[in-house]
C-alpha cells in the first residue's frame, strides 16, 4: 500500500524554498490550509508568488503572510476585506494578477489535467486580455490562457486516508479539488486521518494519486469572514 502520511506539517512543507510559488486552497476564509499558511510565517519564506481566489483578512489566512511581507506576488479573483493587501497593492509593494475567478479555477484544472493552455471568452476585450493571444471561434472571440506552474499546492480537507484520498465538506470544497494535483507536491491538512481503506469509494472526491503528502490538522478556527446575526426579539 502506498503510504502518503507524513508527522505533522513540519515534515509536510520540507523542501519549500524563498521565490517559490504555492496555491492555496478555499474561498474566503471558508476552507482554507490554517495549518500550511501559519506553518510558511513560521519558515519566514519570502519573495512567494500565492495563487489563491483571495488574500485572507488583515489578520487571517494569507493576511498573516501580507503582514510579515512575505509575499512578492498575488495571483487572485477578489481582493477585498484586506487592508494591508489594499495599501501594498497601492503603494506598490506588492504585485497583483487579477483574473477571472473561472478562469482562475480552469487555470488550475488545466495544470492538474496537463494541459498547457485554453481558450476562454472570459476578460475579452478587457486588460485581462492584454499582451494575449486572441482567437475567433464560431463568431465569438476568445482569449488564450496559459496553465499555472506552482511548486506547492496546499489544501485543506475534511477527511483523508493514508493513501491520500481526499473528501471534502460543503462549500469548503471550493478551489481545493481542481487544485490538488495541479503543482509539483500537493499537501493535504484534514480534519480527520483515517487507515487507507476505510473511506467509502462512492465518497471520494479526490482519488490520492494527486496527493502527495497528507496530514491531520490542529486548532482549526475556521473564522467567519464577515459573521451576521439578526437582532434577539
Amino acid at each position: 500500500m502506498i503510504q502518503k502520511t507524513v508527522d505533522d506539517v513540519s515534515e509536510a512543507l520540507q523542501g519549500v524554498e524563498d521565490g517559490m510559488t504555492f496555491m492555496l486552497g478555499g474561498f474566503g476564509l471558508c476552507g482554507i490550509p490554517e495549518n500550511a499558511i501559519a506553518e510558511l510565517v513560521h519558515l519566514e519564506v519570502k519573495d512567494i508568488t500565492c495563487i489563491s481566489n483571495n488574500a485572507g483578512v488583515d489578520d487571517f489566512g494569507l493576511g498573516l503572510l501580507l503582514q510579515k511581507r512575505q509575499i512578492k506576488k498575488m495571483i487572485s479573483s477578489y481582493v477585498g476585506e484586506n487592508d494591508e493587501f489594499e495599501r501594498q497593492m497601492l503603494s506598490g509593494e506588492l504585485e497583483v494578477e487579477l483574473t477571472p475567478q473561472g478562469t482562475l479555477a480552469e487555470k488550475c484544472r488545466a495544470a492538474k489535467a496537463g494541459f498547457p493552455a485554453f481558450y476562454t471568452p472570459a476578460g475579452y476585450g478587457t486588460e485581462v486580455a492584454e499582451g494575449k493571444e486572441t482567437r475567433e471561434f464560431n463568431g465569438k472571440m476568445y482569449v488564450l490562457e496559459h496553465a499555472f506552474k506552482a511548486d506547492y499546492a496546499f489544501v485543506k480537507a475534511w477527511k483523508g486516508d493514508e493513501a491520500g484520498n481526499l473528501i471534502f465538506k460543503g462549500t469548503a470544497r471550493n478551489f481545493n479539488p481542481c487544485m490538488c494535483g495541479a503543482a509539483k507536491i500537493t499537501v493535504a491538512e484534514v480534519e480527520e486521518l483515517v487507515p487507507a481503506g476505510e473511506l467509502n469509494p462512492n465518497e471520494i472526491h479526490i482519488p490520492g494519486i494527486f496527493v502527495q503528502r497528507i496530514f491531520q490538522g490542529k486548532n482549526y478556527e475556521k473564522r467567519i469572514e464577515q459573521r451576521t446575526v439578526r437582532q434577539k426579539i
